[in-house]
């Protein structure tokens, strides 16, 4: 678990994070669509719904689009800061601080959600904080995994496992042409992300029908898992600093002329 959101990445550290985050993006853009009506981490659809509405005079549509629209940007925009923030103070937790972010605002959709008990009342503001959270985790493994892993992108998953199966397909006829080969370890590694992502529609689908916005807290409790043991290491090794420090300076001002 301590090495899932670590700085040092691994291909299998890279795999159980993107497993994990696709299964949470499968659960919620599901879950989400029937808590508030409305698929949150579908920016193509989302966009080209607000092109549409704009020619046909749908204005008030249009604006829905953008609420979910610039909220994902924004949130895609966030994790690149608090990513590079912790880059620049060398934090073994510089992954971990958006995924501790996402866990929060889930906390936060979870709980509001249930206490207004109105999935109309609550929709204005829940697509907007759903979408950002999606922009935030996606943005977030993009960048741990150098853009290989796309957690609510499943348009481009499906896309590269079908151009690995026709690598894969290809009949090498001729000997002094190089060869076609397919990559199966991504073929396997999309393979992995898809299959996660539907496990997560799947269980959220069933988890929001029968326990509502309340099922967001068990995501966000995994999320908790994967970001906690980063964080608790800086942590603990920002206080023996601190603590170093202190017991330098009694030691100076102990030995004023050393």
């Amino acid at each position: 678990m301590r090495t899932v959101a670590a700085s040092e990445r691994t291909g299998a550290a890279d795999l159980q994070l993107g497993m994990a985050l696709t299964f949470v993006a499968g659960a919620i853009n599901a879950g989400g669509f029937l808590a508030v009506g409305q698929y949150t981490s579908h920016m193509s659809g989302i966009f080209s719904s607000m092109a549409d509405n704009l020619v046909l005079g749908a204005f008030d549509l249009v604006l829905l689009g953008l609420a979910g629209f610039l909220p994902f940007v924004a949130g895609a925009g966030c994790s690149a800061i608090l990513i590079n923030w912790g880059k620049r103070r060398h934090l073994e937790s510089q992954y971990a601080l958006p995924l501790m972010l996402e866990a929060i605002l889930l906390l936060g959709f979870g709980l509001f959600g249930w206490l207004l008990r109105s999935s109309s009342t609550f929709a204005p503001i829940a697509i907007p904080l759903l979408c950002f959270i999606m922009g935030l985790q996606n943005a977030t493994v993009t960048k741990i995994s150098d853009a290989r892993i796309r957690t609510t992108h499943v348009t481009g998953i499906v896309t590269d496992i079908g151009i690995e199966i026709g690598k894969l397909c290809y009949w090498n006829r001729s000997e002094r042409a190089p060869k076609i080969i397919a990559d199966r370890s991504k073929l396997r590694l999309l393979t992995f992300l898809l299959s996660s992502f539907f496990m997560g529609g799947v269980t959220g689908a069933i988890g929001f029908n029968h326990g509502g916005f309340l099922f967001s807290l068990p995501l966000a409790l995994l999320l908790l898992l994967l970001a906690g043991p980063a964080l608790a290491g800086d942590i603990l090794a920002h206080d023996r600093r601190v603590k170093t420090n202190r017991e330098d300076g009694k030691q100076n001002s102990s030995h004023p002329g050393s």
